[in-house]
């Protein structure tokens, strides 16, 4: 544990977002790529088409149905944060799976607004348990406010600047967050595997067509990023599944 002070920890912090915010002020705007859509496993199997990014996309049900039962059967770990989470994890899912029917922009925003929700629940959730004095009760509705209106930005304006800073900032500030504070319990570790996860998760989103010659078109890496990024939630939730209070 550091010993910087809470001066020191808040102006690292402010530092940290305006080093993110002027990227996206003074950086040219970001057009969606139209080859994005064009993934490449589009086997159509028991009459669902593309059906491996489909059908990839079940654990994040799984996921989000085990986090909410655990936040349920034991009030420590129920918070508005966690529930946002999980509950933005079952429409991942649902939107997730309605994008890649029909891959197109119209579609990607059903995939990429439950993805906020969640991104918006963990970013506040661990604000909240491990910032001392951080209101989650007004934090947590604008944050969700900000991470839907990113998308919706995205999708009329075609600039990415605004989503990738909502998605990425709170991602970038997990082992900020974990190196300056000491929090409340234990288990924090099972945030850095799920970044990590997560890494993985893009590393292969961008290596599609790579990955489905490498497996003899077996598999493609968008399906395995789904795999990965659905191993970071799950990560999240054994953190919180094995946690106890430390104070």
């Amino acid at each position: 544990m550091t010993t910087i002070t809470p001066q020191q920890k808040w102006l690292i912090s402010i530092v940290f977002l305006i080093l993110f915010i002027a990227v996206i002020l003074f950086s040219a705007p970001i057009p969606q790529d139209p080859n994005y859509h064009l993934l490449v496993n589009k086997r159509y199997l028991f009459g669902i088409p593309n059906f491996a990014d489909v059908i990839s996309n079940l654990p994040f049900t799984m996921i989000g149905l085990m986090g909410l039962f655990l936040c349920f059967s034991n009030q420590q770990k129920t918070s508005p944060s966690w529930l946002t989470f999980f509950i933005g994890l079952i429409f991942v899912a649902m939107g997730s799976s309605y994008y890649h029917l029909n891959p197109n922009n119209q579609t990607l925003v059903w995939d990429r607004l439950p993805m906020m929700i969640s991104f918006m629940g963990l970013f506040v959730a661990l604000l909240t348990e491990n910032i001392p004095g951080f209101n989650e009760k007004p934090a947590l509705p604008i944050a969700v406010f900000l991470g839907l209106s990113s998308v919706i930005y995205w999708h009329y304006s075609n600039d990415l600047r605004f989503y990738g800073f909502m998605q990425f900032a709170p991602l970038a500030a997990i082992p900020l967050i974990l190196y300056l504070y000491k929090g409340q319990y234990t288990h924090r570790i099972y945030l850095m595997y799920g970044l990590l996860c997560y890494i993985l998760a893009k590393v292969f989103e961008m290596a599609d067509k790579l990955v489905f010659d490498l497996t003899g078109q077996l598999l493609s890496g968008h399906t395995i990023k789904h795999l990965f990024a659905a191993a970071a939630t799950y990560c999240v939730y054994l953190m919180l599944k094995k946690r106890h209070s430390i104070r």
